[in-house]
């Protein structure tokens, strides 16, 4: 079992950056991959990135590539998904997920924080 929270989240205009962080106090985290996905209301859950138990592969969707970074300091056990350039299309509940290795789908994570709300203001 695995618990994680999430946190970081909050209000930002446009253009702005948020740094989030998904902790875990079991020292098994450092063993497990982490994804970060997103709800915005009325819309499914999706996959945003998504980073391997060392760190050394990482993984985004189209949409935030070249604009978010996902990290991880397994000394910390925590990820963190560095977001610059926000739209308002960035809007949303943010998830950490982990998974005994890197994930695309949502259905295949078996461990889930309780979400973060990151809203972007035009």
């Amino acid at each position: 079992q695995v618990q994680l929270v999430e946190s970081g989240g909050g209000l930002v205009q446009a253009g702005g950056s948020l740094r989030l962080s998904c902790a875990a106090s079991e020292r098994t985290f450092s063993s497990y991959a982490v994804g970060w996905f997103r709800q915005a209301p009325g819309k499914e859950r999706e996959f945003v990135a998504a980073i391997s138990w060392y760190g050394g592969n990482t993984y985004y969707a189209d949409y935030v590539k070249g604009r978010f970074t996902i990290s991880r300091e397994n000394a910390k056990n925590t990820v963190y998904l560095q977001m610059n350039s926000l739209t308002p299309e960035d809007t949303g509940v943010y998830y950490c997920a982990a998974e005994a290795g890197v994930r695309w789908s949502r259905n295949e994570y078996s461990f889930w924080g309780q979400g973060t709300q990151v809203t972007v203001s035009s």
